[in-house]
């Protein structure tokens, strides 16, 4: 069976939200844990897109994260059964349908109406470099790292940060980003098209702030249109390939490797897998 929260606490938002003039600023508000992501920030980021989404004040969108990193990735301290089954052939369906019910929350962030601007900061790891790469533009600090690890701990790449690196920089980079888990600096990361800018620190967010101001003094219907019109040809085939990426990776997370991986990642032990 799979489970998420039907109702949060105003102080349980793990994503805070304010308008500021045309502008809204999503914040990921989980620094003591260096925002990682769970599958309750999944549903809340679905929520918080659907406010968006119909506020008629927002017409750019800054997604940041609080203190010292954007997000170090995936919280490893996730109660494993929050993902269960009778047999594992049940527990492969119900994984099945848990990603692909995260998909729908994350296509209805990516696909926003509003142009989203990244400000990243700090570690931007796993599943919060995918977060990013579902934004239109990306600004990173000086210094920023990213890197997708998930092959270092036993899982494929679930949220599409894969597909959308391959349309970014190349099939090649995002290949031997995901098969090593490599990190990547935040030079780098711009010459190779993943970041449009990198400024320091202190500027990341007035920087960020600035590029939705200019996008939110146009007129809106048409920055919407060319967001739609840009995504629907670059992103051709990418639901059916998110699915297909749903069923492998269901695979993956009934394997033995995948706990064992889990497990020396937390105590920050090496691993050899098997490969079963």
């Amino acid at each position: 069976m799979f489970r998420t929260s039907p109702v949060v606490a105003e102080d349980e938002w793990h994503l805070d939200l304010k308008v500021e003039g045309h502008v809204a600023v999503l914040s990921l508000n989980r620094p003591d844990k260096l925002n990682a992501w769970s599958w309750e920030s999944t549903r809340q980021l679905g929520a918080r897109a659907d406010q968006i989404r119909f506020d008629e004040r927002v017409r750019a969108v800054v997604l940041r994260g609080e203190g010292r990193a954007f997000c170090a990735g995936i919280d490893l301290g996730m109660p494993e059964d929050r993902v269960t089954g009778r047999s594992p052939a049940e527990k492969a369906r119900n994984y099945y349908e848990g990603i692909r019910w995260a998909h729908e929350r994350f296509k209805v962030f990516a696909e926003l109406p509003q142009p989203i601007v990244a400000a990243v900061q700090g570690y931007c790891l796993g599943f919060g470099f995918e977060l990013v790469l579902m934004s239109d533009i990306r600004v990173a600090a000086e210094d920023a790292v990213f890197a997708l690890p998930e092959a270092q701990v036993g899982v494929g790449i679930d949220a599409g940060g894969d597909l959308r690196l391959a349309h970014e920089a190349g099939a090649g980079w995002a290949k031997l980003l995901a098969f090593t888990g490599r990190r990547l600096d935040a030079r780098t990361a711009e010459r190779i098209g993943v970041v449009q800018q990198v400024t320091t620190t202190e500027d990341l967010l007035p920087t960020a702030m600035g590029i939705a101001q200019e996008i939110a003094a146009n007129a809106p219907l048409a920055v919407q249109s060319i967001k739609r019109t840009v995504d629907g040809f670059t992103y051709r085939g990418f639901t059916e390939a998110m699915r297909f990426g749903a069923m492998s990776s269901s695979i993956e997370f009934v394997s033995d490797d995948m706990p064992a991986g889990y497990a020396a990642k937390a105590k920050k032990q090496p691993i050899v897998f098997e490969g079963k």
